[in-house]
């Protein structure tokens, strides 16, 4: 029987249901599957669409092609972003990740290659993270001037610690997926060939329980962390203001450039603003000691 949620359409992902499971891929290998608009509103339409299948157990998201689960959000697309615009990416990112987390059935992430910046975000919103060998994780923002504040911030530090989610995110330190199943960051690790089975069979497991039990339990588990929702309300304005800067703009072309980033200038500049400040101080102290 055909599930009433695959009659829909999509240009940039894959949407399959077969032995009760929801199978939805990005399909955009040509940019090891970043995301744009369009990809962020047909994850969320196609995982939203499985509510109208209660005979589905478990979604799957992952990633098309051999080369990556998801390098993030795609820099074409973010670059045209800036403060007056950037709620157009933003509440996309805000809807898919409530979509996943209010879905009352478990998201589990599959994830091959490298899964980094918003990508790692994505995954982070799932309930469960299965990973081939070949798996890297990582946050990227301070290296391409982008701020990783929808969800990274708020959830890194509560799967691996507060100190080595900072190193994470400052240092912009990946971990391949031995090591993040070591720190907490996934659930398991297999070789590349076994992923495809090793997930089935979580689908299959998942189908022998009782769904109204994992859908009490997914929102009693949420409880917590769902009440973080005002930090990712703080962390999308935060991010509104990072969006089209000179800073950010720089980090972005650099990486398309496959160059070093100059951020350093910035700094500089930043410093000639402060002595110039400073300078106006004195002057302003001079004049009322007189």
């Amino acid at each position: 029987m055909t599930s009433p949620c695959e009659e829909r359409s999509y240009k940039e992902i894959i949407f399959e249901v077969e032995n009760n499971t929801a199978w939805v891929t990005i399909n955009r290998p040509e940019s090891r599957n970043a995301f744009r608009e369009q990809t962020l509103d047909e994850l969320a339409e196609a995982l939203k669409s499985t509510r109208e299948d209660p005979s589905i157990a478990v979604a799957v998201v992952t990633g098309a092609g051999e080369k990556a689960f998801s390098a993030g959000g795609d820099f074409y697309a973010m670059m045209r972003l800036n403060k007056a615009n950037s709620y157009m990416w933003n509440d996309r990112m805000l809807n898919l990740a409530m979509t996943i987390r209010g879905l009352p059935i478990p998201v589990i992430a599959m994830v091959h290659g490298p899964c980094v910046g918003g990508g790692h975000e994505l995954a982070l919103w799932c309930d469960l993270v299965i990973a081939a060998d070949d798996a890297i994780f990582g946050q990227t923002g301070a290296r391409v001037g982008a701020c990783p504040t929808v969800g990274a911030t708020q959830y890194i530090p509560r799967l691996i610690g507060e100190r080595l989610a900072r190193e994470m995110i400052f240092l912009c330190r990946t971990f391949k997926a031995h090591e993040a199943v070591e720190v907490g960051l996934i659930n398991r690790v297999v070789p590349k060939a076994e992923l495809r089975r090793a997930t089935e069979e979580w689908c299959e497991a998942i189908k022998g329980y009782s769904g109204q039990t994992i859908r009490a339990t997914k929102k009693s588990l949420n409880f917590e962390s769902d009440q973080l929702y005002a930090s990712w309300q703080q962390g999308m304005e935060l991010l509104a203001n990072i969006w089209g800067t000179e800073e950010s703009i720089e980090g972005m072309q650099a990486f398309l450039d496959k160059r070093k980033p100059d951020f350093q200038q910035f700094r500089e500049r930043n410093r000639g603003i402060m002595d110039e400040y400073l300078a106006g101080l004195d002057r302003d102290e001079n004049q009322a000691r007189r």
